[in-house]
Formats: structure tokens, sequence, C-alpha cells
């Protein structure tokens, strides 16, 4: 883990050094598109390199804590986009083959209907989560501009604490990382135990419903 740390460490410098803030916006953006590139990592060296190290005054945090947010937004756009054209017409026709049945997905979209908008807010404040939640709001077809807010705001507020602890701790920014670190692992053991009682839940789920389509009208 601390190896793909370092890889990540020093492509993110590399991406500041030749380019500065885009270079955020960049990075946040790829984060969001639900690809796992860790904003613990972007967003602290953001702080770190992009203020701090250069005497910037600590109120660029806030203008990072903008780009980071203006990023995420824009990653989310294209998982949410893509989700939204291609998700559900895929998962009618192919998800019971990956254990998800036709009234899963409508009730998917009713939850998402009614808690999507918090559900999008809060998970922009947990690691890992974060990265995916676009996928879910998209074949739920969750409404876009609430779905905008809620991303860029809850994105707002972790960019903001995040590029806030890098600027406050300068090289000694890891120390912010290693405080997070513990947290990833228990996060990354309940999504497995939740996708251990999913599969044999669905499993049971997709037999039922073959079961009733072979049956007698």
């Amino acid at each position: 883990m601390y190896a793909i740390e370092a890889f990540f460490l020093d492509l993110i410098t590399q991406v500041y050094q030749a380019i500065g803030w885009p270079g955020v916006v960049f990075l946040m953006a790829v984060e969001s598109a639900a690809i796992p590139f860790p904003s613990e990592l972007i967003m602290p060296l953001a702080g770190w390199l992009l203020i701090e190290a250069k005497g910037g005054s600590q109120w660029l945090v806030f203008l990072a804590g903008f780009y980071g947010a203006l990023g995420n937004l824009l990653g989310s756009w294209v998982a949410y986009w893509i989700s939204l054209k291609g998700g559900r017409p895929m998962l009618l026709k192919w998800g019971k083959y990956v254990l998800i049945t036709r009234d899963e997905i409508d009730r998917a979209e009713v939850w998402f209907g009614k808690y999507g908008e918090w559900a999008v807010f809060f998970s922009r404040l947990l690691p890992v989560v974060r990265t995916f939640i676009s996928v879910p709001a998209g074949l739920a077809r969750m409404n876009i501009w609430k779905f905008s807010l809620y991303t860029f705001t809850g994105s707002f507020l972790w960019s903001l604490g995040l590029a806030y602890g890098g600027y406050l701790m300068g090289e000694n920014w890891e120390v912010l990382r290693s405080a997070m670190r513990p947290f990833d692992i228990p996060i990354v053991v309940v999504i497995a135990l939740a996708g251990a009682w999913f599969l044999v839940h669905r499993i049971k789920a997709i037999r039922a419903e073959n079961r009733g389509q072979s049956g007698p009208p």
C-alpha cells in the first residue's frame, strides 16, 4: 500500500509542478469519475505545494477547496451521464447476469428519489464511497441540478478540510494522511461484507424471479 501511495505522491507532485492549479481540477475530476485516485493525497499536497511552500496566504485554501470541488463536479458529471444513458437499459437487459432484478432497479430509483440528495452529499465526505456515488445517482436518474449542488457542496467541504490540513502541516502533511489511513480498511471491510450479503441475497432473488417468469401466467 505504501508503494502505491508513493507512486501517487510522485505523480501528483509532477502534475502540480507542471501545470499548478489546473492540476487540482484535473486530478479531482479523475478521482470523481469512478476512478479510485486518492483525494486524500491530492488536496493535502495542494495545500502544501501550491500554497504553503510558495508562501501563499491561508485564504488561498478556499481557492483550493473550490478547485477541488469543481474537479469533482466535472468528473461526477461524466460518471453520472454514462450511468444515466447506458446504465439502466443495460441493467434491465443484463441485470440478472450480475444478480440485479428489475424490481430492485425500480426500488433503487424510488429510494434515490427520496434520499438521494443526502446520500450524494454525505458520501462526498467519506473516503472510498465518494468516488462511486455518481453511478447509482445516474442509474436512479437523480435530478441533475440537485445532484450538482450536493456534489459541489460536499466536495467543497471535503477538499477544503484536506487542503487546510496540508497547508497547516506543510511538508509534514503525511501526518494528516496517517490519521486518516486507519479508516480506509474498515470502510473497505464494510463494503466487502455488504457485497457478500448482497451476493447471497441476490442469488436467491434472481432464482425466485426466474421461477416466477417460467411459471404459469
